[in-house]
């Protein structure tokens, strides 16, 4: 569940010779980045995969969702729920998620796994901006860490203060990225992509991917969420 994939080369290597961006170092070629994440359905036979495909500028070209269930070959495909309206996908995320987390630390800095109790809060305030709390509090050391986020929503996008985007897709998923990765590496901020499935109303699957000022891959955490 953990596993992703992330697709090595030389960040802005094209055809046409368009220069990189200053101290991008992503490691990756046209296109820069491709990272795939997989959850598996806690239901049923079946899994969501899921790829961040960023440009050689480190800005999101494209992003591809697959639902797919163990068959003979006879069973009717399974698809998404379309009838949501864009505005209308964020709801199954809206209130507070309590969970745990997995957290699987590559050998760049030492392979390493952590475990987490979270709980994650959603919503909007009385100004219509949308909210987001998140309480980490770590199984080892009990030690706590607190993010707090706000952002608006435009159709099926959602953009937090600080650059942090999600798209709302049908079928209960959500997928977030930085909206420049250029903008982190410059700054030497590390970033993450997610990808969220809540495949029932009271649960749901998270996977995030944490990468360094370098763009190398660091560290997978896998969360299961409850709905409270």
């Amino acid at each position: 569940m953990l596993e992703t994939v992330l697709r090595q080369g030389v960040l802005g290597e094209d055809d046409i010779g368009e220069e990189s961006p200053r101290n991008l170092k992503l490691p990756s070629k046209r296109p820069s980045i491709v990272c795939e994440n997989c959850l598996y359905s806690l239901e049923k036979d079946r899994r969501v995969r899921a790829f961040h495909i960023m440009d050689p500028k480190g800005i999101l070209e494209m992003i591809l969702v697959f639902l797919e269930e163990r068959g003979n070959g006879e069973a009717i495909p399974p698809s998404f729920d379309n009838l949501k309206e864009d505005t209308e996908r964020i709801l199954p995320h809206l209130g507070t998620w309590k969970g745990h987390s997995r957290t699987i630390r590559t050998g760049v800095y030492g392979a390493t796994i952590s475990e987490a109790n979270s709980t994650a809060v959603l919503e909007f305030d009385k100004d219509g901006q949308l909210v987001q709390d998140i309480t980490s509090t770590s199984g080892a050391t009990n030690i706590t860490t607190n993010v707090h986020w706000t952002g608006t929503m435009s159709e099926n996008l959602v953009t937090f203060d600080g650059g942090f985007q999600l798209t709302l897709l049908p079928g209960g998923i959500y997928m977030g990225y930085p909206s420049d990765v250029a903008k982190n590496v410059q700054e030497s901020t590390a970033f993450h992509v997610e990808f969220c499935w809540l495949e029932s109303p009271g649960k749901r699957q998270r996977l995030i991917r944490t990468y360094d000022v370098e763009g190398f891959a660091v560290s997978s955490t896998y969360f299961i969420e409850s709905k409270v």
